[in-house]
């Protein structure tokens, strides 16, 4: 019952994107595509899952430890694949997700009630202060070969979310001035004619916002600079969508209808010549473009443009819609937009006519077009959060104030 990580691909499942599951039956049942009782069928079954696979600190045969899972479990058994990390930012995504079924499945029944006292029982045992040791910020991740990842959460990115939520826990919380930690380290910054905070790939712009709603509630470096973390989205963007019109590589398809830079799918690794200059087109990467770095091998991705559509609908829309109709043959499927497109990359036999196009979708880029595609039609997504008072408490910690939180 875990979400893969791809699809068709199979290698293992991804903890993040069964996060996104979650919340995606809920916006299946909203909407009619399966029964809200096909929903908390799926939704308490994987919950059982998850609750009941091993824990502990050995390096094999375990799923997680000290309540947080490992980033990739292994399809057949849902135990650690490889040697991947025990992962902060994954397990956060996953608890999002299922505070978002927490509080959808509401109602007085056999079932519902199930799902919530699994999914808080999940929720209170992941011990977010253990994972608090880099100097006051939250590590990245654990091994049990060595340690705690010495890179912890700073700067502006998609932790957000994952600090929220830690603050927010009523068992294992991390400090209260763990969020004046985390502003300390941001790097604002002017990019495309466009002021604000700096992170490269657009996901990071996305993911926290799938399941908060920021407009109108501000911490205090929002407050100070005049704006909340929506608009920074909102200008990150726009910002990532001007770089690719100005295409300084001048890139094959990049145009204001379609663009997008962010984590994704890439062509291959290979070193070439491209517009007269050096240039190494690579698989999956963070790509992005902002002051503080541009990583772009002509390499576009969907999930840039439809999981910002809250934050500029008419542009994203348009991108959307622009490279439905322009690369349907090759870039659609059974599942809609496949990870990821690079026009430029013409180097192979089976590229040198269209290009290259990815044949995998990815779970964590396919749940940001969904949700946030939700979330711009009617706030489903947004309004269940504001009810969970993990999310609420989190968010008052780190002095939010305004809006929805007053």
């Amino acid at each position: 019952m875990q979400i893969p990580d791809r699809h068709p691909t199979l290698r293992f499942s991804s903890i993040a994107g069964t996060g996104f599951g979650f919340t995606a039956y809920l916006i299946g049942a909203e909407n009619g595509f399966v029964t809200r009782e096909e929903a908390s069928d799926r939704t308490l079954k994987t919950l059982q899952i998850l609750i009941g696979l091993p824990q502990g600190p050995d390096s094999s045969g375990v799923s997680g430890y000290k309540g947080f899972f490992y980033h990739f479990l292994t399809i057949e058994q849902a135990l650690r694949y490889k040697n991947v990390e025990l992962s902060s930012i994954d397990t956060g995504l996953l608890m999002a997700g299922i505070i978002s079924a927490i509080q959808y499945f509401d109602r007085n029944n056999p079932q519902e009630a199930e799902i919530r006292n699994i999914g808080n029982a999940l929720f209170r045992r992941v011990e977010w202060d253990w994972m608090y040791v880099n100097d006051g910020k939250l590590s990245m991740g654990w091994h049990p070969e060595r340690g705690y990842i010495p890179s912890s959460w700073d700067g502006y990115n998609e932790a957000m979310i994952l600090l929220v939520m830690a603050m927010g826990s009523p068992t294992h919380p991390i400090p209260d001035d763990a969020w004046s930690g985390w502003t300390s380290t941001y790097e604002w910054g002017s990019f495309k004619g466009h002021e604000y905070l700096q992170f490269s790939p657009l996901f990071g712009h996305q993911y926290s916002h799938m399941y908060i709603d920021f407009r109108g509630i501000q911490d205090d470096y929002m407050q100070e600079k005049g704006i909340d973390y929506f608009e920074n989205s909102r200008r990150a963007t726009l910002a990532n969508r001007a770089y690719c019109m100005d295409n300084p590589n001048q890139f094959v398809g990049y145009g204001a209808d379609q663009w997008g830079l962010t984590a994704c799918d890439g062509p291959a690794g290979l070193d070439t010549v491209w517009n007269n200059n050096s240039i190494r087109f690579i698989t999956y990467s963070a790509r992005g473009a902002s002051a503080l770095r541009v990583h772009d091998d002509g390499t576009l991705s969907p999930t840039a443009a439809g999981g910002s559509v809250p934050f500029a609908p008419d542009e994203c829309l348009a991108a959307l819609k622009y490279m439905w109709e322009n690369n349907y043959e090759h870039l659609i499927g059974e599942y809609g937009f496949k990870d990821a497109f690079n026009p430029s990359f013409t180097f192979t036999e089976d590229t040198k006519n269209q290009g290259w196009f990815d044949h995998d979708y990815l779970g964590i880029d396919q749940g940001p077009i969904l949700i946030q595609m939700q979330n711009y039609e009617n706030n489903f997504i947004w309004d269940l959060m504001k009810k969970s008072p993990y999310i609420i408490d989190g968010l008052k910690k780190a002095g939010f104030k305004g809006g929805w939180l007053e």
